[in-house]
């Protein structure tokens, strides 16, 4: 429903009261008005036309032939603007030919479609009755033929003709009963529209204290992942993070009892690709989109049907992971599901940010305590470790040569390494690092750290193979490297309490020395595989600080070296290290 008129004063006149001019008397106005002279159409065919228009149905031809002198014709154009909102209202329009859109603009500037009227229909009565300013906007939407009468024409046939009245009335009417129910429609519309943004509000809040209730970074990297599957009724997906430091997503999913860490590099894949765009991709059905690889269903045996990738962006918009949900239940995912998981990725993100920054104080507490405990011990111990350490000097300085010198001298070493390790806990404990680089040959300090345990893996039925096909020189810190060794052979002793083997292996590789330390053990599942370098971190044992692989992987940090460990769970365990020649 639309309304138009022409704004002439507060009471307009009433057409449908009682007219005191009579019918001969409106017959002979309607005669006597001098013709417009603008006419397009031959004066029968505009008849017909006229007559075709349902405010002219069964309305005599007399009629008909008196008031189609009295029609102005109109040509529009498509998208022409034929009254606009507003303005005074003067004639009635008539569509010969063409579509025409009533249309309002409300207050905030939305455009509210009204009707689309077509040929035969007629608009702009009501500012014609009421005298009231249009209140809407008449737009042709094709090319448009259109005749109009004034308002005093419209009056006259009115008393002239009761088919058209009839006609009138019954197309306001109908028109009336349009805009109610089009009304009733509406607010049942923005009610369920209203009751759905109500509803996904309330899920995200639910989600939102989901995702706020643990500081367990993979504890927490499910719970939003379920959240967000379930609030969206996805089947499944999986929650990528950014790893700045590699350039990839990284991610756990579930293999059989165990919790698998997968990576990928940004830009590869639907999820490396909204990681390193910033892109959202939705799509309906996987199999018709080439981005999609479906190799990854045969694997694994599960079909997917449509699939939803977002960016997981945290309060300052940067992208730091990747939603993946695959299957809604139905499908496919809808724009209302990408604003949901829009809106919760900011809480996900602070959520997670929060449990690294929590994370990162309880790692700095412990370490500042093992810092504190590792200080106490230097400054309890410096004196009798000085003093037997000038014992073991003096020893050897009076021995000369022989067993006794040497047990004196590996004395000194053992108390200089026994202060060194200390010093190096304090120092990681503090952050701080020193290193004495010198130019050696690699076996020779290899060497030195595992006679040093060679006995006590002999203890254990562990055989120690020793492998050097790398013997020229490098540039390392001796007792840093050392320790190392050290460190990697005692843990791989621990793998093996029934005994076994520890092969110990250097080779040259491009520009690097590989020092490669495989033993015969338990080996280790890739969730442990994944944590073993951090901090604190120990699995099985009932001794130790969880600090020896965090140390060694800092010592190698330190050499511009890097180090990894193949997975190989119940096949043993291979650590590889890489050290640059130069």
């Amino acid at each position: 429903m639309y309304f138009s008129g022409e704004g002439c004063n507060l009471t307009p006149p009433n057409p449908f009261l009682a007219m005191k001019k009579n019918t001969a008397t409106s017959r002979r106005r309607l005669s006597a008005r001098p013709q417009q002279p603008r006419k397009k159409f031959p004066r029968h065919s505009l008849i017909d036309k006229v007559r075709g228009n349902i405010l002219f149905s069964n309305v005599d031809s007399r009629t008909l032939s008196t008031i189609v002198p009295q029609l102005t014709e109109h040509r529009y154009k498509q998208g022409q603007v034929i009254f606009d909102e507003s303005t005074k209202g003067r004639d009635l329009y008539l569509i010969l030919e063409g579509k025409v859109r009533i249309k309002k603009y409300t207050k905030y500037g939305f455009e509210s479609l009204l009707a689309v009227l077509h040929t035969g229909d007629f608009f702009g009565e009501l500012s014609i009755i009421d005298g009231l300013p249009r209140s809407a906007r008449a737009e042709a939407m094709e090319k448009c033929s259109i005749v109009s009468f004034s308002a005093s024409d419209l009056r006259s046939l009115i008393i002239e003709s009761d088919a058209f009245t009839f006609n009138l009335l019954k197309n306001l009417a109908f028109r009336l009963r349009t805009l109610d129910q089009t009304f009733v429609v509406e607010l049942e519309r923005n009610a369920l529209i209203s009751k759905n943004k109500l509803d996904k509000l309330n899920q995200l809040i639910e989600a939102s204290k989901t995702v706020n209730s643990t500081i367990e970074l993979d504890k927490l990297l499910v719970l939003i992942l379920d959240a967000a599957a379930h609030s969206i009724n996805a089947d499944r997906g999986t929650l990528y993070l950014v790893d700045e430091s590699t350039g990839q997503l990284w991610s756990k999913i579930s293999q059989g009892k165990n919790m698998v860490e997968i990576r990928l590099p940004l830009g590869k894949g639907l999820a490396g690709h909204v990681a390193a765009t910033g892109e959202t991709i939705n799509i309906a059905d996987a199999y018709k989109d080439p981005r999609f690889h479906p190799e990854i269903d045969k694997k694994s045996g599960y079909k997917t049907h449509n699939v939803l990738c977002m960016p997981m962006r945290d309060r300052n918009g940067k992208i730091v992971g990747v939603f993946q949900l695959l299957n809604k239940k139905p499908g496919p995912f809808t724009p209302e599901d990408e604003s949901f998981i829009d809106a919760l990725s900011v809480h996900a993100a602070i959520a997670i940010e929060n449990a690294r920054i929590a994370q990162e104080m309880v790692r700095s507490e412990r370490l500042s305590a093992v810092g504190r405990m590792a200080s106490s011990i230097i400054h309890d111990i410096k004196n009798p470790m000085g003093t037997l350490r000038m014992y073991a000097q003096i020893i050897q300085d009076r021995s000369g040569s022989g067993e006794l010198a040497d047990m004196a001298k590996e004395i000194i070493n053992q108390v200089d390494r026994f202060v060194s390790m200390t010093q190096e806990i304090l120092d990681f404990s503090r952050g701080v690092s020193e290193m004495k680089i010198e130019s050696v040959q690699l076996s020779d300090v290899i060497n030195e750290a595992l006679d040093s345990i060679e006995a006590s893996l002999t203890k254990k039925n562990v055989k120690l193979i020793r492998k050097y096909e790398y013997r020229e020189e490098c540039y390392v810190d001796i007792e840093k490297i050392i320790r190392v060794i050290y460190n990697l052979a005692s843990n791989a002793a621990d793998a093996m309490p029934q005994g076994g083997s520890l092969t110990v292996l250097t080779r040259k590789s491009n520009n690097h020395v590989l020092i490669e330390v495989a033993d015969t053990g338990t080996g280790m599942t890739e969730e442990i595989r994944s944590k073993v370098f951090e901090p604190f971190f120990t699995s099985g044992k009932k001794h130790g600080t969880g600090l020896g692989l965090s140390i060694v992987k800092k010592i190698i940090d330190d050499h511009k070296g890097s180090i990894e460990i193949e997975p190989t769970f119940r096949r043993g365990t291979k650590i590889k290290v890489l050290l640059p020649l130069n």
